[in-house]
């Protein structure tokens, strides 16, 4: 009886935390997919900004709605569709892998933008960005192959010695790039006038920000893939 009564908690519990995930996963389908499709329409089909600027985005929107696909597959996975397992584990190295590289790219560009102009006009044409973007995709399916590879497998250690390492080089990466433009924006450059100086404040304000919300963001997202994940593990 007492064994009876401690299963029916547990597959309570259990029941409890995938509604929980399922309403989460439902959410980010709802508003994640129309969102970054609206914003991968905006950067083709819009003309206030060329795509060279935003391929970085371009790039990490996509990514973003394979995340939401993952989700999709995530639903009828606790829905009882076991069959859909393996490419639910392969698909979570977008948000473990796929996401924080797009993000770390866009970071180093507004790096190389507010310190090293010189530099980034040299690598502005469009080339460089897809090669970049190339090396990350490829990337990305590796660390994809790898999530399923390790879960599948029950190869815990591994995963999390790999989870681990990722995480400590894109964060050491944004808060470098994070303190290099704060460093920047304190500083005047020779001949800066009034009007002048203030278009290139309001320019590095803005890279600073946006690196500063990224770099708080990947602990952020890292925490809740540990804990999603750690619950995908428990048998």
């Amino acid at each position: 009886m007492k064994n009876s009564t401690v299963d029916f908690n547990t597959s309570e519990a259990s029941f409890e935390s995938s509604g929980v995930q399922i309403s989460v996963y439902i959410i980010n389908v709802l508003f994640g997919l129309p969102t970054h499709s609206f914003i991968i329409w905006l950067i083709i089909t819009g003309t206030g900004s060329p795509i060279p600027s935003d391929f970085f985005n371009l790039n990490l929107s996509v990514c973003e709605i394979g995340i939401c696909l993952n989700s999709v597959f995530a639903i009828f996975f606790y829905l009882r569709f076991s069959s859909l397992k393996g490419l639910r584990y392969f698909l979570s190295g977008l948000g473990i892998t796929c996401r924080p590289l797009f993000q770390c790219l866009i970071c180093v560009e507004r790096y190389l933008a507010v310190v090293h102009p010189v530099t980034f006009l040299k690598y502005k044409p469009l080339r460089y960005r897809v090669i970049c973007s190339f090396a990350a995709w490829i990337t990305s399916l590796g660390s994809c192959s790898c999530c399923m590879f390790s879960i599948i497998s029950l190869k815990y250690v591994w995963f999390v010695e790999f989870y681990s390492i990722q995480f400590l080089i894109f964060l050491s990466i944004q808060l470098f790039c994070c303190l290099a433009v704060l460093r920047a924006l304190k500083q005047s450059g020779p001949g800066e006038r009034g009007r002048e100086r203030e278009e290139e404040n309001h320019m590095k304000r803005r890279a600073f920000h946006l690196i500063l919300i990224t770099t708080g963001n990947l602990p952020a997202l890292y925490l809740y893939r540990t804990r999603k994940l750690c619950f995908l593990c428990t048998p």
